[in-house]
């Protein structure tokens, strides 16, 4: 009974602590599946309202309004690091490939494929940031995301050879999503060391810095 005990006394501790990292980590799958669900709904609307608009103007309208619903809906927060002077250059960066590069291109695009075929090239993004985070950041890949992996770019690479054959049109659009989803990968992978500043600061930043520039 004292050893049964014993082994009770070290588990309870080691399953509260696998549970308080598991929590977490459980939300942020939500969030992120959350936010692909957002982005992928907004993909046919960005065809459907920018018609007229040209890719530039529709970028800044699009981050545009990322930034003031951020300004109005901002809340402080203490456990959140404030956006500094000397993160100016990654926040630019970020701005010009995920709000001015990515957004006009995928504009561009929509406006010559189909926004079926736009949001299935869009899944090459993970592609992109998994491949640049492996080549910065040197994260590992197990066997379960090179498989991932293989499949989107196998899946890309088929929806280009069956897009090719509708037309010079249909096939520069895709490209042109494709260039959308690189400048995305390119915005995650700089966003990372941005992980623990407040997202309202970064995402105003950014939204003001690509609209500025679009508009421009």
């Amino acid at each position: 009974t004292c050893q049964y005990q014993q082994r009770i006394e070290i588990l309870v501790p080691e399953m509260r602590l696998d549970s308080q990292i598991k929590a977490p980590v459980m939300r942020g799958v939500g969030f992120a599946l959350l936010a692909a669900l957002l982005f992928g709904a907004s993909t046919p609307l960005v065809q459907r309202f920018g018609v007229g608009l040209g890719p530039w103007r529709t970028a800044a309208l699009l981050y545009l309004g990322a930034a003031v619903v951020s300004l109005l809906f901002r809340t402080r927060r203490g456990a959140e690091a404030r956006l500094r002077r000397h993160h100016l250059p990654r926040i630019l960066g970020v701005a010009l490939s995920g709000a001015v590069i990515g957004p006009a291109t995928l504009a561009w695009g929509l406006q010559r494929t189909s926004a079926m075929s736009a949001s299935l090239m869009l899944a090459l993004e993970a592609v992109f940031t998994v491949l640049l985070s492996v080549a910065i950041y040197r994260e590992s890949m197990d066997r379960r995301v090179v498989a991932a992996v293989g499949f989107l770019l196998v899946g890309g690479i088929l929806l280009v050879i069956e897009r090719s054959d509708q037309g010079p049109a249909q096939l520069l659009g895709l490209l042109a999503v494709l260039v959308a989803t690189f400048a995305w990968a390119v915005d995650n992978t700089l966003s990372r060391p941005l992980a623990d500043i407040d997202p309202s600061a970064v995402v105003i930043g950014k939204g003001a810095i690509g609209a500025t520039c679009s508009l421009l």
